[in-house]
């Protein structure tokens, strides 16, 4: 069993660099699925919206809504590298299916609960395009935590 600390940072690592492939995902699948954004302001941003009116009553300046939106889904990233990296350390059935189980749980607890209830965004509808974009790209997600993990793991163990 690894120490904590090195657990740690193997999640942070992962979840970063999962965020950073998310991204690239939807850049890229975005328009060929229709998923224009809308004029409104991504669930990240009024996330941070929301943080910032509990720290410091008043919502992100119009100047910092894009780095504050980036904050929001690298932050949350990297908590979610964290935690499935120390699941999967304690309970190696977590990485079943290459943590594709996990992205799917991901996107129906973030996307398709936690955001609308927050008022972060809309409910999911029946929209096919919408939620294999959400699906997909949480699965791009999960697939690189668990790929920068086992990578991690074969470094570690090779010394």
């Amino acid at each position: 069993m690894r120490s904590l600390l090195t657990t740690v940072a193997i999640g942070l690592g992962a979840g970063l660099v999962a965020s950073l492939a998310m991204d690239q995902f939807q850049a890229a699948a975005a328009p060929a699925l229709g998923q224009s954004g809308g004029n409104d302001d991504p669930a990240t941003v009024k996330a941070a919206d929301s943080v910032s009116q509990v720290v410091g009553g008043r919502p992100v300046t119009q100047k910092h809504r894009r780095l504050a939106g980036g904050a929001m889904h690298y932050g949350v990233g990297a908590a979610l590298g964290i935690g499935y990296v120390a699941a999967a350390e304690r309970w190696p059935e977590t990485a079943t299916g290459f943590g594709l189980p996990f992205g799917a749980m991901t996107m129906l607890l973030l996307d398709d609960l936690l955001v609308p209830a927050a008022g972060w965004g809309p409910w999911p509808e029946a929209e096919a395009k919408g939620n294999l974009y959400t699906l997909a790209s949480h699965l791009v997600f999960a697939a690189t935590v668990e790929g920068v993990r086992r990578g991690a793991d074969a470094l570690l163990d090779n010394d």
